[in-house]
């Protein structure tokens, strides 16, 4: 039985010690440490990794610092379009549940996640040809993994999740960083007619800073937010929310929601076969000194063979356990959907013998990786290929933390294999820390 256990990513880009202050350091810390320790303390008491992953992206959903609910970006059109995601190694028929272009649900991983435990039902006892009532009555949202728009903001109001106003997603220093992005002045909150900012929000000491509320130059998280958990029973899930990308065209979709872009999570059989020497009938014609040079395109004139699968044979297997990954990313995510970041690291891992998750998420997400590589002449002027990856690998019910990135930095929290909490944005710790 593994030890339950989580990793948590508030955002990744270009971020530094000049454009994020200690005191602001502190802040993202204190949030990203709270979110870890209620989720970890219901793991321990026995919740599933889907509970604790979404209850862990919930709580930065409504937390204005991170780019997702609350203190998500604008589009060019000055509108909050969000996307939410959920992923489990087993036991859910769907795996992989989305919910994209939402402008009304409160929480959107609170959606991705009925989704996917309504799937459960879907097709049931339904006579509209296997589709299942699109309404969630005999499931939910058919048999569909990915829906956007109206229609599953429908389905989210009939199933009893919190609906608002758009207006409840406005915050002041991303409606600031929308019009400086597009060249406008400041001075300008009275032009979005859903502006609510509250009166405990002008006066939050050490959040809005300055009356003009972003200098332009501090970091906003521009990436998604994410968590991995392992449960006591050996399930992963994922879980992700984003606002997306500052000034985003309407109707435009990342990665978040994009299966095996932003997100993926599996799990598989592992085993190493034994070798048996049975001498093929082919290779008793061949000289000796050719079956080297032939074997790559005639495998029987090597002498020996694999015992297949099926062969029922006591030695047939040397080692035989499960393997699994999960894994959410962060950062541009055009650059994860051209590279199908997240799939293609759990591929690495699973049909390189031998190779580890850490390894492979490197060869993605870390400093000249695919990510990077995928910006071409872009990199390091427009923010294209920037990111990074979160994720846990579990080999025989033993796990390993997994996280590497390219760009300046990404919020990221676990428990290490010693019990310690930790906090880090940076390769190392927090300069001032030292």
């Amino acid at each position: 039985m593994p030890t339950p256990r989580l990793i948590i990513h508030g955002g990744a880009g270009a971020i530094s010690p000049t454009n994020l202050p200690y005191n602001t350091y502190l802040l993202y810390s204190a949030s990203l440490l709270e979110a870890n320790r209620s989720t970890s303390s219901r793991l321990a008491a026995g919740a599933s990794a889907l509970e604790a992953a979404t209850e862990a992206v919930r709580m930065m959903e409504d937390n204005p610092l991170f780019n997702c609910g609350k203190g998500a970006v604008f589009t060019r059109d000055g509108r909050v379009e969000l996307e939410a995601s959920v992923m489990t190694t087993h036991a859910y028929h769907k795996r992989a549940c989305a919910a994209v272009l939402l402008s009304h649900t409160q929480n959107p991983i609170l959606l991705a996640k009925q989704m996917l435990i309504r799937g459960q039902t879907d097709g049931s006892g339904s006579s509209n040809g296997g589709g299942g009532d699109p309404s969630g009555g005999a499931g939910g949202a058919q048999g569909h993994c990915v829906l956007g728009g109206p229609t599953v903001e429908k389905l989210a109001e009939e199933w009893g999740l919190p609906m608002v106003e758009e207006k409840y997603f406005w915050t002041r220093k991303r409606w600031e960083q929308h019009r400086r992005g597009l060249g406008k002045g400041l001075k300008g909150s009275e032009e979005c007619e859903w502006n609510e900012e509250t009166e405990d929000e002008r006066d939050r000491e050490g959040y809005w800073g300055d009356e003009e509320g972003w200098d332009g130059k501090e970091y906003l998280p521009q990436g998604t937010v994410g968590c991995v958990a392992l449960d006591r029973e050996g399930m992963m899930c994922v879980a992700t929310s984003t606002g997306g990308l500052t000034n985003k065209l309407s109707g435009r979709i990342g990665d978040t929601p994009t299966i095996g872009a932003g997100f993926w999570a599996e799990e598989w059989l592992e085993g190493r076969h034994k070798q048996l020497d049975v001498q093929a009938p082919l290779a008793s014609l061949v000289p000796d000194g050719l079956k080297d040079v032939l074997g790559d395109c005639l495998p029987g004139l090597r002498g020996h063979k694999l015992l297949a699968e099926d062969e029922s044979h006591d030695e047939k297997r040397i080692s035989n356990h499960i393997r699994a990954v999960a894994m959410s990313g962060t950062g541009n995510g055009d650059s994860f959907l051209r590279t199908a970041a997240t799939r293609s690291a759990a591929a690495m891992s699973r049909f390189q013998p031998g190779r580890s998750l850490a390894s492979a998420v490197h060869q993605i997400a870390g400093s000249g990786g695919e990510l990077q590589r995928s910006a071409g002449d872009r990199w390091g002027k427009t923010g294209e290929g920037e990111g990074g990856i979160i994720g846990i690998e579990l080999i025989n019910g033993r796990s390993n933390i997994v996280a590497d990135f390219n760009c300046g930095g990404m919020f990221r929290c676990w428990i290490d294999d010693e019990g310690n909490e930790r906090v880090m944005v940076f390769k190392e710790e927090y300069p001032s820390k030292k």
